[in-house]
């Protein structure tokens, strides 16, 4: 699946090591965005990373799930890559 995660995180320490951590996962766009192509596990993970890294009273993550016929519908402007979701995954 696609998903758009969005952040804003108020610690510098704490905003490294969460985009450190979401490299692993996709494809930093924007200097707050990543688009991931993940299954159901790594989502959670990605959740899991959040709740036990991230202060959420002061911090803020989104994350959108973007379905497939949606994903085609994606205009860029200007530079960029689009994530495309693939029908298989590399190990």
């Amino acid at each position: 699946m696609i998903v758009l995660v969005t952040y804003d995180i108020t610690d510098p320490k704490r905003l490294r090591k969460l985009h450190a951590f979401l490299k692993e996962f996709g494809l930093n766009t924007q200097k707050s965005v990543f688009e991931c192509d993940i299954d159901k596990t790594a989502l959670k993970g990605i959740r899991r990373y959040c709740k036990e890294n991230l202060d959420l009273s002061r911090d803020s993550v989104r994350i959108y799930k973007i379905c497939s016929r949606c994903i085609k519908n994606v205009i860029i402007s200007g530079l960029g890559l689009k994530i495309t979701q693939l029908d298989y995954m590399v190990v």
